[in-house]
């Protein structure tokens, strides 16, 4: 992938951008064989903060899929998705702004929601998630034990701060 005259391969990040990027596809890479199915990207943007159309989306993944195989593999996700973060081309939703909005829907302020209910506010209002990507999101952010999602605790693997 070439863009602007330069090759997105140099584009390299920093540790812990590194890290949470790492993280977020190991989230999805359920064979452990460094590839994620194309279907889980827009879940792996929405957990790395980013909020990019679908056509964003789809661009995104015609541009990193192996061979229109349905898969997408971390040598070639690596260098595409550090662009996308380090040039910012799909703002990240700032820690404060995801807590305001995690406080509005936990009406009896618990500080944890619910699967079933994030479930009901993600797939039926705004641009809906699909129940597929809801599911593959309550398996990265719910408590593994509680089988609920405490807000505070995920809001900084939801997000990245405003300097990289």
């Amino acid at each position: 992938m070439v863009e602007n005259g330069r090759s997105a391969e140099a584009t390299v990040p920093d540790s812990r951008l590194l890290e949470k990027i790492r993280a977020a596809f190991q989230a999805f890479d359920t064979e452990s064989d460094n590839t994620v199915d194309i279907k889980e990207i827009g879940s792996i943007f929405y957990l790395l903060g980013c909020f990019p159309t679908l056509m964003d989306l789809l661009k995104f993944t015609a541009e990193v899929e192996e061979e229109h195989s349905g898969n997408i593999h971390w040598d070639r996700f690596l260098p595409a998705m550090s662009e996308v973060l380090l040039e910012r081309k799909f703002p990240p939703i700032s820690e404060e702004r995801l807590l305001e909005a995690f406080e509005v829907l936990d009406k009896e302020k618990k500080g944890y929601l619910e699967p079933e209910e994030l479930t009901n506010y993600m797939t039926n209002e705004g641009e809906p998630f699909t129940q597929e990507e809801m599911d593959e999101m309550l398996i990265a952010l719910a408590d593994k034990e509680k089988n609920l999602i405490y807000y505070k605790d995920i809001i900084t693997q939801l997000t990245l701060e405003p300097k990289l």
